[in-house]
């Protein structure tokens, strides 16, 4: 069994690798979490535009529906009552509506957790290489 020599380093030389390569595993993080980032706010962006979209079709056929309840009523309680009764009950779902997607909102991250896990990975492997 023989041993292989190991060449021999001095400690600066050492030191200057540890440097280059914390220097380099930084740069490497701060790309992935500049690309996590970016992937976030383009699901976002893609989610609000569908959103959108399809806020303003319901908004559009909501109006149309409100009025033909709003005529059919008409016929039970009056005008002025079944417009008011009608635009009470949307007002509610409305409500609903608006503070189901306010929390669904408030649970959405975008911090990058895979990247702030993998540099304090990082960080406590470059802790354990200078002990």
């Amino acid at each position: 069994m023989s041993v292989e020599p190991r060449e021999a380093r001095s400690v600066p030389d050492l030191i200057g690798d540890v440097l280059r390569e914390t220097t380099e595993l930084f740069r490497t993080e701060g790309k992935l979490i500049r690309a996590e980032i970016s992937d976030k706010i383009t699901q976002v962006q893609i989610g609000g535009g569908s959103i959108a979209a399809g806020a303003i079709c319901l908004l559009v056929a909501l109006i149309v529906l409100a009025q033909a309840l709003v005529i059919a009523l008409a016929h039970v309680v009056g005008a002025g009552w079944s417009a008011l009764i009608v635009g009470v009950a949307i007002a509610l779902v409305g409500v609903a509506l608006l503070a189901k997607g306010k929390k669904e909102l408030e649970t959405v991250s975008l911090t990058p957790d895979r990247t702030v896990e993998q540099l304090q990975k990082d960080g406590r492997l470059v802790k354990d290489q200078t002990r």
